[in-house]
């Protein structure tokens, strides 16, 4: 099949959209007022969670690579429809828990305080950079746009193995200090 033989459908507002919403409502997360009506809960679990669903995230996606390089469509689209899920519970996990916790300070000191906040720093920024290129790569590849999607896709998947396994070093250094 090819990107001539299917209906192209234009998800470029919708991508715009959902771009700037996530980005903002994890910026506005950082400067909102906590929740305070679970003060008695224990919301540590969600931080861990979002470790775990970053590390399913980086293992679908290594499988998504795999399975394309042997030429498995099929099996490519379902490892990267299961990282989107795994990285949609992610976000969710994420939201509110940051909604509702007051943010950890790593305590570490010398060289890997230094290693620590450039693991972070770039994993954030990389963070809000993939969210329109999962979206874009997706959503040609669902078109299939075959050329246009492996253009894109040649940054995003790089990219988005950065953000879900720096996702789990963040938790694992900061996680003694929750």
């Amino acid at each position: 099949m090819n990107e001539n033989s299917v209906k192209q459908r234009n998800f470029t507002p919708l991508i715009v959209i959902l771009t700037i919403a996530i980005n903002a409502i994890v910026a506005v997360l950082y400067f909102m007022p906590k929740y305070d009506g679970f003060s008695d809960v224990d919301l540590t679990i969600l931080p861990f969670l979002n470790a775990v669903f970053n590390s399913f995230t980086f293992v679908f996606l290594v499988a998504a690579l795999v399975t394309i390089k042997q030429k498995n469509i099929k099996l490519h689209k379902r490892f990267v429809l299961s990282a989107f899920a795994t990285t949609t519970l992610f976000l969710l996990s994420y939201v509110a828990y940051h909604a509702m916790a007051e943010s950890t300070v790593f305590g570490g000191e010398g060289a890997i305080r230094y290693f620590y906040y450039f693991i972070l720093l770039t994993h954030i920024v990389f963070s809000a950079v993939i969210v329109p290129l999962a979206l874009i790569s997706v959503t040609r590849g669902f078109n299939m746009q075959v050329d246009k999607h492996r253009k894109i896709a040649r940054w995003t998947m790089p990219l988005w193995l950065y953000v879900s396994l720096t996702g789990v070093i963040v938790y694992i250094m900061i996680s003694p200090y929750y």
